[in-house]
């Protein structure tokens, strides 16, 4: 690779890799698998990177290989094993209460079962169309409907008494 192409994929990588990592985390539920699944996905990015130039949606193509990475990273038999018991939030401005709220958010999230969590991190947190996650997921849009609405109601479920509190 050029030296220009290599500064070109440093600077990409260097602005992405927080949000990268977050999504990863937010499917994988441990920080340090998202860690791996994100550099095995950046280190077959940076073996295609001098082809990249030819991709429509870039972002959306290295958002594709994280995820596809975490799902690969699920297969694994040693990803029954674990490490911790949640992962690590990074603390947020604005008090306690959004630091209760998030912490609430994540617990709730870990109690989906895994096919509902990654269907609602995608749609909601990563902000996918329906149409995408089904691509990116091998399923067909309907599952991925079905899998958003009941992931959605208990979610709700969930986080009926948070919200009632935080209503008050």
């Amino acid at each position: 690779m050029r030296a220009e192409q290599e500064h070109d994929y440093i600077e990409y990588v260097r602005s992405r890799i927080p949000r990268l990592h977050r999504v990863a985390c937010l499917v994988l539920g441990d920080a340090h698998r998202a860690d791996d699944a994100v550099q095995n996905a950046l280190t077959v990015l940076y073996r295609r990177w001098p082809r990249m130039a030819e991709v429509d949606n870039l972002d959306a193509y290295v958002h594709t290989m994280v995820v596809r990475a975490c799902l690969a990273d699920r297969r694994r038999p040693w990803s029954a094993v674990l490490l911790r018991d949640r992962a690590p939030d990074r603390p947020v401005d604005g008090g306690s209460e959004k630091i209760d709220d998030r912490l609430a958010i994540r617990a709730a999230l870990d109690r989906l079962p895994e096919r509902q969590r990654i269907v609602v991190v995608l749609r909601f947190l990563c902000d996918l169309p329906v149409a995408e996650v089904a691509r990116l997921l091998g399923r067909s849009e309907g599952t991925i409907k079905s899998r958003t609405a009941t992931g959605l109601a208990a979610l709700r479920r969930s986080l009926a008494p948070q919200l009632s509190r935080s209503a008050q």
